[in-house]
């Protein structure tokens, strides 16, 4: 089953730090969103590997799109 991890405001991808395949335990960061000037990392809140990252530097997400799946 596949845990996603959602964009929790309206952002701009400043910077992905993981990669598909990457393992990643809850807390580890995997990218970095900005919004009013200041930088919010993202990270795992469950233990998986990624297998999807649905978003590149320089996209605007808003409140809950999909950033990254994990298995």
């Amino acid at each position: 089953m596949s845990q996603a991890v959602r964009a929790e405001m309206v952002a701009s991808v400043h910077s992905i730090i993981a990669a598909v395949g990457d393992r990643v335990v809850p807390g580890e960061p995997i990218m970095i969103l900005e919004s009013m000037k200041m930088e919010i990392p993202v990270c795992a809140d469950a233990p998986g590997t990624i297998t999807e990252i649905s978003v590149q530097p320089g996209d605007v997400v808003r409140e809950g799109d999909l950033l990254v799946l994990l298995a």
